[in-house]
């Protein structure tokens, strides 16, 4: 199948080798706005973002990660992807849509990071609580996702297994085992 696919979307890997460079202001901006201009259900726009560039703020959401995330401890700036159930789009059979509209809100910022030349990687290992506590995130909010953002680097503080990663081709499934046309057949 021969299809043009948006550049930043084949150019997209989540890699963790990050270098040292600072990422401008404008360039944060510019994700942001991207994830800003998501559509989302009812346009609740139900995301909100932490965005964390300075040291102590970084070393604050730093705490949080896993230790099997130490390499995001090299970005060049960290984000949290929070929503919360009343900013949600109310529907009557009780279908939620934040963390969906979340989801396309960080994919519109990943696909952003890469047009400026960034690698973006969204991670699940952190502990929400540990970001609530740092940052005084007010009760009912929920810390669904977290990110870390920087220019490619060479990686030398990854361990063997990452930097094997960093060199695997990026796999995916094949067409036709997620797509059914017309009739469902997966």
């Amino acid at each position: 199948m021969e299809t043009k696919i948006v550049p930043e979307i084949s150019k997209r890997r989540a890699f963790r080798a990050f270098s040292t460079e600072k990422v401008d202001e404008k360039s944060i901006e510019r994700i942001m706005e991207a994830a800003r201009l998501t559509p989302s259900c009812g346009n609740k726009q139900p995301w909100r973002f932490l965005v964390l560039t300075d040291e102590s703020a970084l070393q604050k959401g730093f705490k949080a990660l896993s230790g099997g995330n130490y390499w995001a401890k090299h970005c060049a700036f960290l984000v949290f992807g929070i929503t919360k159930k009343d900013l949600d789009c109310q529907m009557p059979d009780g279908r939620e849509y934040a963390h969906f509209d979340t989801g396309m809100a960080v994919e519109n910022m990943m696909l952003q990071a890469v047009r400026e030349g960034l690698i973006a990687h969204p991670m699940a290992g952190y502990n929400p609580s540990t970001v609530v506590e740092e940052f005084a995130v007010p009760e009912g909010y929920e810390v669904i996702v977290a990110l870390a953002f920087g220019y490619p680097g060479e990686g030398e503080y990854l361990g063997e297994k990452h930097k094997a990663l960093e060199n695997t081709p990026q796999i995916r499934k094949k067409y036709e085992e997620v797509v059914a046309m017309n009739e469902w057949n997966l």
